[in-house]
């Protein structure tokens, strides 16, 4: 079968759109090494002093390990809450599922500044019974980034769900397999990739996550993004391009893994 290679104008084409989406994501790396205390580039000489802040100020270490902390309890909620109900749709096939499914999309649709009202209203009630439950409580946005991420990791795990054979399921059935043993031997097996996916992209949308957080977050539970924003809003820290840097090569890496596993398969049948 004889392969069609894009030509030398697609390419170029390419490759300014892609020179067009990264540079201004590259521009913040020479400011990262700026020795000046405001965000500019460095004029003749470069410095650490940014990166080591990173170490050094204790909020900065703060703030990434809730972040991390709060991403993990997000992205195992959310994958598991979605990967039932993306199951028992593809199970059951209920005569409303296509209202089910719409109704747990609605925090995808919906304005975040509505949703972000909402679950501040709901955070602040609930402090009323305990603090640790409500507004500006790890638990509190743990909850809320739930609420937002659900419908994400729903899309994914249905979308994995649509490319099985359904009749394995059914022979599996025949056989005299229980619920449990279709689920976990049979099912999941084969949507282990999107399962993992739909929970790398919920960490990722939680440890990102900006606008729900500045409504129900206030001095106690601060997230990397909500000191990021901090930091632009009060003083224009430097410290923040350098994180941002870190964040980048972070993301970047974790990307090249995924498209590395992703081909490995693919490497095996050859």
């Amino acid at each position: 079968m004889k392969i069609q290679r894009p030509g030398p104008l697609a390419v170029a084409l390419a490759l300014a759109v892609g020179a067009f989406l990264l540079l201004p994501l590259l521009a913040v790396v020479p400011i990262s090494f700026t020795p000046s205390r405001m965000l500019s580039m460095p004029q003749g000489s470069l410095s650490l002093t940014h990166y080591r802040q990173l170490i050094d100020n204790p909020d900065w270490l703060s703030a990434i390990l809730l972040s991390t902390k709060v991403g993990v309890l997000t992205s195992v909620i959310s994958t598991a809450l979605a990967t039932s109900f993306a199951l028992g749709i593809w199970m059951l096939q209920p005569r409303f599922s296509s209202l089910l499914v719409g109704f747990v999309l609605l925090p995808m649709i919906v304005p975040p500044v509505v949703s972000a009202m909402t679950l501040y209203f709901l955070l602040t009630g609930l402090s009323r019974f305990s603090q640790a439950i409500g507004f500006d409580s790890v638990i509190g946005v743990t909850m809320a980034h739930i609420v937002m991420t659900v419908p994400f990791a729903v899309v994914m795990v249905l979308v994995a769900l649509a490319q099985v054979d359904r009749r394995i399921d059914l022979a599996a059935r025949g056989l005299g397999a229980t619920v449990s043993q279709r689920i976990f031997h049979v099912i999941l097996p084969n949507i282990g990739f999107g399962v993992a996916t739909a929970a790398l992209l919920v960490f990722v949308l939680s440890w990102e996550e900006i606008g729900v957080t500045l409504f129900i977050t206030s001095v106690d539970a601060i997230t990397l993004p909500r000191l990021m924003w901090m930091g632009l809003r009060d003083n224009v820290d430097p410290a923040i391009a350098a994180i941002s840097v870190v964040l980048i090569v972070i993301t970047t890496l974790v990307l090249l893994m995924r498209m590395a596993f992703q081909r490995r398969p693919e490497f095996e049948e050859e």
